[in-house]
């Protein structure tokens, strides 16, 4: 038919195969001769069955991104799926690596669906703020029940092929050349005989749904949605396979989906989607990786532990280096701790969390980082402790091995210079709890090498993580960027805003929490020794850090927390020592609205963003965005912040951020140039010259 579908038999079977790597997307020019061979084989005497199977890797894992949002090239998936509901003869989709969204919902066109034990099944749509727009809202919950399928939707999750098979979402499991299998499967359905119920036809399931129990899970799910509009237009959309016919509920899908599509929240996830990958990209051509065998790590307290446990769970033995054993097995029975939470919660079995605890060697000599060929280094965060282990990593790692640091400020040039090897030196900034977080800085430094930058970018993402690669700088992207939107905290408190004021703008901006309930979270003491560190001061932090006041972890910071609780209640004394400290300073309180705390807190953020892409500390401002949503919570259906800019309007920024400049002279509103740039071009890319 042509080099993406192809078609073959198997005695009176027919096999569509579709060849479209890498991932078999659903592009046009794949659908165009599908449905050619589909139609054809309908009509074909001598074919009693249909399988459609895959080359390569996976079966169909998506539609095609880049097509979301252009007008629609006919046939389009929902054509095929409307032909595959009229086929008389039996259709068998022989699932292999996963079928996710358009995959799957091709998969529900056909009579039957069956898969090798690994495969895995989802409409992931949701991550892009949209819906499955091929009708897997409406055929899904046919087949596997309403509850089942909100969760799959709404969460976006896929399921192993056991889970699928228990469901009714496949009809057998395969061990073996699964295409033979399914090929023997459909020959015996079709010598059985008898009428074939389409998906679209089969409304037991629906029967049964409780749909007050459906409310109130969907309405649960709203809630945790903050603010995003593709999870509830999911919930909706599958509420309307239960509640109306067949083909309202597909135009109703249809409808929520075109409304998606064309929305600023599933532009910015889909800008998010293809920032990931690019991000990943190292510039320069057949660069060969190190090998990486086995990883050391040195410090084995929260944020070491972390680490270890990242790379573990990644499937690579761990060395895991401390000064004392004492420490080490604290340490190790941390991460026993941590790996048992896991168990009860059921998100790992007992078998693995042995398996894994089983990679770690635990040591206090440094010579057992002999035969690592990673080692990061966690310890305490000041430059001479830096060095000192990076001198004595220059005594016994082998040669070629990578020497990271996990600074989240410090200068990875010099500590490079430490060594005698700076090619091999890269900065590896994990992000608290380690082992959970996605994104991974990746800090260049001037001498690190290309071979071992693209080594640390797999190896990344081999172990799950977000990589971004930034240049050196104090605080690199993300935690330069924090401190541009923490610069006027204290003066909005000293005004007249209160913590929960400022923590409740964030919220209802979409961040899962706000600065103060962030730092009491994290620990006040680490921003005070930070402060202390670079000779700066911040009078009601500070305050509170002297009096031990430190935030979660002892009971009282900017919020209040009372018998070991982590909700945040309101502190009196934090609002009189802000009103005392405010008096002693001649300010008058005053009413402080919402415009002007986003005005003072993220436009700075921004335009400390537009700086660092002046001085290329990032490549991209995609790169930014990936940072600040991946790791510090900046809400996902806004894209990060430099996409952001766009929505809010770079004029409009600048404006204001000119207006607080000449209303209070500080550096922090001062506009770069590159911001200016974007205002009258309408693009970060284009840069400022002038």
């Amino acid at each position: 038919m042509s080099s993406f579908v192809s078609v073959t038999k198997d005695g009176n079977v027919a096999v569509v195969t579709i060849d479209n790597p890498p991932v078999n997307a659903l592009s046009f020019h794949v659908r165009e001769p599908l449905m050619q061979a589909l139609v054809s084989l309908r009509d074909e005497p001598s074919v009693v069955a249909i399988v459609i199977a895959c080359s390569g890797r996976t079966f169909v894992a998506g539609a095609d991104i880049t097509e979301f949002g252009k007008p629609v090239q006919q046939p389009e998936l929902r054509a095929i799926v409307a032909m595959l509901d009229t086929m008389t003869k039996p259709t068998v989709a022989a699932i292999h690596g996963t079928a996710l969204g358009g995959g799957l919902e091709l998969a529900l066109g056909c009579h039957f669906r069956v898969a090798d034990a690994k495969a895995r099944l989802g409409l992931p749509e949701v991550k892009l703020g949209l819906l499955p727009g091929g009708g897997g809202t409406v055929r899904l919950p046919r087949l596997v029940g309403a509850l089942k399928a909100l969760g799959m939707i709404v969460s976006g999750t896929p399921i192993g092929a056991v889970d699928a098979l228990a469901t009714g979402l496949l009809d057998a499991v395969f061990d073996g050349d699964l295409v033979a299998q399914a090929v023997r499967f459909a020959s015996e359905i079709a010598a059985r005989g008898g009428p074939l119920t389409p998906v679209r036809d089969r409304d037991e399931r629906l029967d049964a749904a409780d749909l007050p129990a459906f409310d109130k899970h969907a309405a649960d799910l709203a809630k945790k949605a903050r603010g995003l509009e593709a999870p509830v237009a999911c919930a909706q959309a599958v509420r309307n396979a239960v509640t109306l016919p067949f083909d309202e509920a597909l135009a109703a899908e249809r409808e929520l989906f075109l409304k998606l599509v064309a929305g600023d929240q599933s532009r910015a996830q889909r800008h998010l989607f293809f920032a990931e990958r690019e991000a990943a990209k190292i510039p320069g051509k057949d660069i060969t990786r190190r090998k990486i065998a086995r990883i050391g790590v040195i410090g084995a307290g929260t944020m070491g532990g972390g680490i270890a446990m990242a790379f573990a769970n990644g499937g690579f033995p761990v060395t895991l280096l401390e000064t004392s054993s004492e420490a080490l097995e604290r340490g190790l029975a941390t991460i026993d701790k941590n790996y048992a939470v896991s168990v009860a919660r059921g998100s790992l079995t007992e078998d693995a969390k042995q398996e894994r605890l089983g990679l770690f060697k635990g040591s206090i000599d440094y010579a057992d980082l002999a035969d690592c060929d990673l080692i990061v280094e966690a310890v305490f965060e000041e430059m001479a402790v830096k060095k000192d282990v990076f001198g004595k990593l220059d005594a016994v790692a082998k040669p070629g091995a990578i020497l990271a640091t996990n600074t989240s400020y410090l200068d990875v040039n010099e500590i490079a210079a430490s060594t005698s090897r700076p090619q091999d030196v890269v900065g590896l900034h994990f992000f608290s709890p380690a082992n959970v977080m996605k994104l991974l800085e990746i800090v260049r430094a001037e001498k690190t090498a290309p071979d071992a930058l693209a080594t640390v970018v797999e190896l990344a993402r081999r172990i799950g993580k977000v990589p971004v690669v930034v240049g050196v700088c104090h605080g690199f992207v993300g935690n330069r960027m924090l401190a541009a939107r923490g610069a006027e905290s204290e003066a909005l408190l000293l005004e007249g805003a209160t913590p929960s004021q400022i923590d409740q703008v964030f919220t209802d901006f979409g961040w899962p929490m706000g600065p103060f309930q962030m730092g009491d979270l994290a620990g006040l003491d680490i921003g005070w020794r930070n402060r202390k560190a670079r000779g700066l001061t911040a009078v009601i932090a500070d305050t509170l850090c002297e009096q031990g006041h430190f935030g979660q972890k002892t009971g009282s910071g900017f919020y209040r927390y009372e018998n070991g609780s982590r909700t945040p209640a309101p502190n009196p004394e934090v609002e009189t020592l802000i009103r005392d400290k405010a008096a002693e300073k001649g300010i008058a309180p005053r009413a402080i609205g919402t415009e002007e705390i986003i005005e003072r807190t993220l436009y700075p953020l921004i335009n400390e963003g537009a700086k660092i892409l002046e001085e290329g500390i990032a490549a991209r401002a995609s790169d930014i965005d990936i940072v600040w949503v991946n790791g510090y919570g900046f809400p996902v259906g806004k894209g990060g912040p430099m996409f952001w800019t766009g929505l809010e309007g770079a004029g409009k920024i600048s404006e204001r951020l000119d207006h607080w400049h000449a209303q209070t002279g500080r550096q922090v509103f001062q506009v770069v140039p590159r911001l200016r740039r974007m205002a009258e071009t309408g693009s970060w890319d284009v840069p400022f010259a002038g």
